[in-house]
């Protein structure tokens, strides 16, 4: 993105549009009714902000809804430009034309690189790097000629043929319109950072239809964390975008799917199979983008004028053969979930839709992934079922069922997402018994995946464009140090708080460590110096308890399986804490110290370096590089 945010010191302060060639706090432009209802909702919503002084978190959540709704009114339009694209370049008829099929994709290759490299050029791409860089990156801010732009391009890349998907598009538009409410209504900086997911979750699940799994994503792969306030924004929007869809586009699911039975138990062979098939494929299919995207780019800078009408033509050739490659392809997944393409035809229509996606996302047309990795996924799970049915018909279940498990595979194992594909079958199917195959398949396809591609293709794509956001799959499968695996013995005395000061002081003997641990009844623990002991029993105050001449404050306590972070924490200025055990606080276990904590991180530190130096991770460096 190249987008900029002026610099801001106070990120509580409210937001104001600062970027060039965008009217600060310009609304919808939209004609008649639709702009004045804009208009009417957002003025009801700051009259509502001030009559009720209301607090920012409340109006938070209560934005989330409206978000909702605009994302999914939005979707629905975005729907509908998509048909009304293709009925007005492919045309009505099932099969269009030769001439029609090799000229619109190119023609409008033409359109796209001028409306993408010229008029809006913060449209290329799917959707969703460009979100995680505008949260993580631009605090939030996403101009609305993006969403605009998005909408247009979208609509007449996929309408016209090329091998791409609505969602990707659907979940940047729904982030785009968050950005604009939030400043619109001058939410604070974290605010407007935050806001960006909800509107990603929104349209993301109004393009779906699953809301749940539209969620899902969004916190597996934009936000990465589980924070309370940020689910419940993001649930409310998911929800309520996802009623509006519903709406307007009807309640039935995406597909028609046959319905499900596990014919014998030896049948989840056949689905783990499927598991590694898929994960091959999706292996595939990750390599060729990482592959063909770079080089494409560094061609020179005149190419890029040409690139996506070259990638339309190629498409059209293809689409003479297998006009299923061209487009989202929704009605070809559901022809082969009821066996209406042999085995023979499934490969080969899963083998030109990677090759397909691939020339169109690299060739910088703007549009989605998310659909041409469930059509390659049903693609691959008809085939694997059609082999089995041939050759094991007494085990083998429904054709359907292979091909939407397909779905989850490919989509765990290529966008690496695997809570989302299990779920997104799940809403997809509506029947939970498909649970075991789907999570046996889509496992498998996700451990070959990551054995043999380290780095996920969002984190590919933005490292290709220069930017380090930060990786949620990095993030999920880091080692977390823990207590117990700096903490040491503790080594001394340890006082008891009913010992008197004088018996305390004559067990120090000689002694070097210094301050000494001492234990309550309670499980209370607090430190002593030698010389407090001392000055105690000069003083005459030896007869005294330790729980009377030491009336400090208490020490936190820790706990072997926490994570060292919380013990930095509550460190302060102790230079230790006690180590114990949850059953019995006064049962102490070790010790742990700011030292301590720095040598269990300087040994992980010294660990990466070691294994950077093996040649798989010095590949993989200079492949990001």
């Amino acid at each position: 993105m190249s987008e900029s945010t002026e610099p801001v010191t106070d990120r509580n302060a409210p937001v104001t549009e600062t970027a060039p060639g965008v009217p600060p706090a310009e609304p919808l432009r939209s004609p008649g009714f639709v702009r004045r209802a804009a208009v009417a909702s957002w003025g009801a919503l700051e009259a509502l902000r001030a009559r009720l002084s209301m607090r920012e978190d409340n109006l938070f959540l209560l934005l989330s809804v409206v978000i909702g709704l605009f994302s999914g009114l939005a979707v629905v339009c975005f729907r509908v430009a998509i048909d009304l694209s293709r009925l007005t370049l492919l045309g009505s008829a099932a099969a269009p034309g030769p001439l029609r099929v090799i000229l619109v994709p190119t023609a409008m290759g033409v359109v796209l690189s001028v409306l993408a490299f010229r008029i809006f050029p913060n449209v290329r791409g799917s959707g969703v790097t460009q979100t995680k860089s505008a949260m993580y990156v631009y605090d939030g801010y996403i101009p609305f000629n993006t969403v605009i732009g998005k909408f247009i391009t979208c609509a007449l890349a996929i309408g016209s043929g090329q091998s791409l998907g609505p969602e990707d598009p659907s979940l940047q538009m729904g982030a785009g319109l968050a950005s604009a409410l939030g400043r619109r209504l001058r939410l604070s900086r974290d605010k407007v950072r935050l806001i960006a997911p909800v509107g990603a979750a929104a349209g993301l699940a109004a393009a779906f239809n699953s809301p749940i799994a539209a969620v899902l994503f969004v916190i597996e792969e934009v936000i990465g964390t589980w924070s309370g306030g940020v689910l419940g924004a993001v649930v409310l929007a998911a929800v309520s975008s996802v009623v509006v869809a519903r709406i307007f586009l009807g309640a039935e699911p995406m597909f028609q799917i046959p319905p499900y039975r596990m014919v014998h138990w030896l049948e989840l062979l056949g689905y783990a199979v499927l598991g590694i098939v898929g994960g091959l494929s999706s292996l595939a299919f990750v390599k060729l983008l990482a592959f063909m995207r770079p080089r494409l780019r560094a061609l020179p800078h005149w190419t890029i004028w040409v690139q996506p009408a070259l990638a339309g033509l190629i498409i059209g050739i293809i689409g003479l053969k297998f006009p299923q490659v061209m487009g989202a392809g929704y009605e070809y997944m559901d022809q082969a979930m009821h066996g209406q393409f042999v085995w023979q035809v499934l490969i080969a229509l899963a083998l030109l839709k990677v090759f397909a996606t691939s020339l169109s996302v690299s060739s910088g047309v703007p549009g989605g992934m998310f659909a041409p990795t469930l059509f390659i996924g049903a693609m691959v799970g008809a085939a694997v079922g059609s082999v089995q049915l041939h050759y094991f018909p007494g085990h083998t279940g429904p054709l359907g069922s292979y091909a939407l498990v397909g779905m989850g595979t490919l989509f765990a194992g290529f966008l690496r997402v695997p809570m989302t594909s299990v779920f997104m079958v799940l809403e997809i199917s509506g029947n939970y018994s498909i649970i075991l195959p789907v999570m046996v398949s889509n496992t498998i396809a996700y451990l070959i995946s990551r054995q043999f591609q380290p780095t996920p293709i969002f984190d590919i794509l933005t490292r290709q464009d220069g930017l380090d956001l930060p990786s949620m799959e990095e993030n999920r499968e880091q080692v977390v140090l823990r207590v117990e695996s700096a903490m040491r013995q503790p080594v001394g005395l340890i006082l008891k708080a009913s010992d008197t000061a004088s018996d305390a002081a004559s067990r120090l003997g000689e002694m070097a460590e210094d301050p000494l641990l001492v234990s309550y009844e309670t499980g209370r623990w607090t430190l002593v110096h030698k010389a407090e002991l001392e000055n105690a029993v000069s003083s005459g105050q030896g007869s005294l308890s330790l729980r009377e001449i030491l009336p400090g404050p208490r020490l936190s306590r820790l706990h072997p399986d926490q994570p060292l972070d919380v013990a930095l924490r509550l460190m302060r200025d102790a230079p230790f804490l006690p180590v114990v055990h949850r059953a019995d606080a006064r049962r102490l276990i070790g010790i742990l110290s700011l030292e301590d904590i720095l040598a269990a991180y300087r040994r992980v530190s010294g660990a990466v370096v070691s294994s950077a130096a093996s040649p798989e991770v010095a590949s993989q460096a200079a492949l990001n590089d």
